[in-house]
């Protein structure tokens, strides 16, 4: 099984930045992606759900992917997404290992919903693309059956599983899986929002997770980290009630929310990201107040 450590800060999903005439703004994306590590993010996953992977071409994912490697500059794996049509996503996971990428985050297959055979050859096709080691995401039409999950972490460049699932019961069975067959799998909550679920998922042997949040407040997502690692129940409880549980409350109003506030929260900042690209949508007026109030009352927090 292929190397692949990660570094003990937050996995960091970084947003792919816009100029004003809507085209991938390289240079600002250089500098979000180094301030993040600079932050302690453990990993970097560009053009993955956060970096609007379903609206990037083959080039412009080239392009955020080389510009990924070159700011992380070895500190930190570099885990690319891969997904969507099959020769789209086999062309990217081509190209990822060309631009220097650690590892794949395999997303799920364009629009179809195949058996579990072919959920795994799916998987396998693009695996077998490159020589890059390969972490799977469990969600929407490539959710996974305990004994496909077996299967895929038989493979030998199979190294993680992702869950977007949010079947904890399931995922428990992923685990066992892998200790019984002895793998040294990394598993991940992949979740949205994940802070809000990850308590559960470190009780059954999940200590990894996704976190958004981090590319907008590194602070109040590293404060987070911090206390869940050090068993601060307190620090996690007032986060959760004071900054997670409302922007949860505010991302559940419109579909595709999970990226669009991030990107919204980078703007308040005062970062040209840009907007979000179709057919996700950007908050209204009335929602950035309130983004904004929540993002202060985050860092009054961790203050």
């Amino acid at each position: 099984m292929p190397d692949l450590t990660f570094g003990e800060g937050v996995y960091f999903f970084p947003v792919t930045p816009f100029d004003d005439s809507g085209e991938v703004d390289l240079d600002l994306a250089a500098t979000l992606i180094h301030d993040g590590v600079g932050h302690g993010a453990g990993a970097v996953f560009p053009a993955c759900g956060t970096g609007e992977f379903h609206a990037l071409s083959l080039e412009e994912h080239h392009g955020v992917v080389e510009t990924a490697v070159r700011a992380v500059a070895g500190r930190v794996p570099v885990v690319a997404g891969a997904g969507g049509p099959l020769g789209h996503a086999i062309a990217v996971a081509r190209g990822a290992e060309r631009a220097g990428a650690d590892a794949l985050l395999i997303m799920p297959p364009y629009l179809v919903q195949g058996p579990q055979t072919g959920v795994v050859a799916y998987v396998e096709a693009v695996v077998a693309a490159t020589a890059l080691p390969a972490i799977v995401y469990h969600r929407a039409n490539a959710q996974l059956t305990r004994e496909s999950a077996a299967r895929l972490l038989r493979h030998p460049q199979v190294v993680g599983l992702k869950d977007g699932v949010g079947d904890v019961a399931l995922a428990q069975q992923f685990v066992l899986e892998a200790r019984a067959a002895g793998h040294g799998t990394l598993f991940f909550n992949g979740l949205l929002t994940a802070e809000a679920s990850q308590a559960a998922y470190r009780a059954i042997g999940v200590p990894l997770y996704s976190s958004a949040a981090f590319a907008m407040a590194p602070d109040v997502a590293t404060a987070f980290h911090h206390a869940l690692e050090s068993g601060d129940d307190e620090a996690q409880a007032r986060l959760l009630d004071g900054f997670y549980t409302p922007l949860i409350e505010l991302r559940d109003e419109t579909p595709g929310f999970a990226v669009s506030l991030i990107k919204a929260g980078l703007r308040l900042a005062g970062h040209r990201v840009g907007s979000v690209r179709p057919p996700l949508m950007d908050p209204s007026r009335d929602q950035l107040d309130r983004l904004r109030a929540i993002l202060e009352r985050g860092r009054d927090l961790v203050a």
